[in-house]
């Protein structure tokens, strides 16, 4: 694969003072933290820590929900995201895969030509290269190149998740949003997803958010343990779990909580 990865330690997300709600509850207090070009920076802690929310401003889906209010910076690239951004334009560069698949009633080629198509791509041998490229990216090209015009849904869970990749890769995002995507999964599905964020990360940066603390010591470079919308900690993967600075995040890791 050609790769051309960035600058080491380039920042890609450098975020001050974020704070968030939903009406009168908190989500998210006052958490600054930066993010590295070309990482798999991944996020832990338990239920309703404000993960899935800091997730979700990183492509300003929580712009949905009229009651959610934010404060603090976003930069991505040195750029403001929440005020120098088109949402739109911010969503086609940071993309998102959600714990549960969401397949579109297509054949396997016309979901991952989707985006594309809407972006106004229409030759057809341009698509057939994009969606093989996603697909291998994804890797689930071996799997489905003989049967690309079959329904999306007759693939098993596992291969439905993938193909979502390869939905998002076809767009050429710079980052990938990772929310509990193997949570539903076997281990052997979940093995072939971290296989492909291992790859990705050489063109994409990636932020996982999972339960699955074994997970992220797999396959995170950096690690930031959340507990009730605050920021712990935040180290190199194998610091935080090897050698903590904080017994909460010892106490987490461990299942002494969560």
């Amino acid at each position: 694969m050609v790769t051309q990865p960035l600058k080491p330690n380039k920042i890609k997300f450098d975020i001050r003072h974020l704070k968030a709600r939903y009406g009168n509850t908190e989500a998210i207090k006052d958490l600054s933290l930066q993010i590295n070009a070309n990482d798999i920076f991944t996020i832990i802690g338990p239920a309703n820590s404000g993960k899935s929310t800091f997730l979700n401003s990183l492509n300003r889906l929580n712009d949905l929900n009229p009651n959610f209010k934010l404060t603090g910076t976003i930069l991505m690239d040195d750029i403001d995201i929440y005020h120098n951004y088109n949402a739109e334009l911010l969503r086609k560069k940071v993309g998102i895969i959600f714990a549960l698949p969401t397949p579109l009633p297509l054949s396997i080629f016309d979901n991952v030509a989707y985006g594309p198509r809407m972006s106004g791509i229409k030759n057809k041998s341009t698509l057939m290269e994009t969606v093989e490229k996603s697909l291998k990216e994804s890797y689930l090209w071996d799997e489905v190149k003989d049967r690309l015009n079959t329904s999306a849904f007759n693939l098993s869970g596992g291969q439905q998740q993938r193909m979502c990749m390869a939905r998002i890769l076809a767009m050429n995002p710079e980052v990938i949003l990772f929310d509990e995507p193997t949570s539903g999964l076997d281990p052997i599905s979940t093995a072939k997803v971290e296989e492909a964020m291992l790859i990705l990360k050489e063109k994409y940066t990636i932020i996982l958010v999972t339960n699955n603390v074994a997970q992220a010591s797999r396959v995170g470079d950096k690690t930031a343990f959340f507990l009730m919308g605050e920021l712990v900690e935040v180290d190199d993967t194998k610091t935080i779990f090897q050698n903590p600075n904080e017994k909460r995040t010892e106490d987490y890791i461990t299942g002494k909580f969560g």
